[in-house]
């Protein structure tokens, strides 16, 4: 199988107007998705990881149902057939 990831539309310019990407090759993290989604798509690198390497403030990163920010950050696991949401933070008054 493979693991995709949904690209929010407001990022899908810097996927090549796509607003999914599929990994064929299933990664063992987080990190190692990230940084196979870098290959295939560099431009999105700078708006969801900070200077750092760490998923920016505003970004929630979600393996299925669960966020990573709870579940081991970038170093969750990625089961095979996964998919991985980047989902802007909403905020409101």
């Amino acid at each position: 199988m493979a693991v995709t990831f949904r690209i929010p539309s407001y990022l899908a310019t810097f996927a090549k107007g796509d607003s999914s990407v599929v990994l064929q090759d299933v990664p063992a993290t987080v990190q190692d998705a990230l940084s196979a989604l870098w290959m295939q798509c560099p431009g999105l690198r700078d708006r969801i990881v900070d200077e750092q390497g760490e998923v920016r403030q505003h970004i929630n990163i979600f393996v299925g149902n669960e966020c990573i920010r709870f579940t081991g950050g970038l170093t969750t696991t990625v089961p095979d057939g996964s998919e991985i949401l980047i989902v802007p933070a909403v905020s409101g008054g």
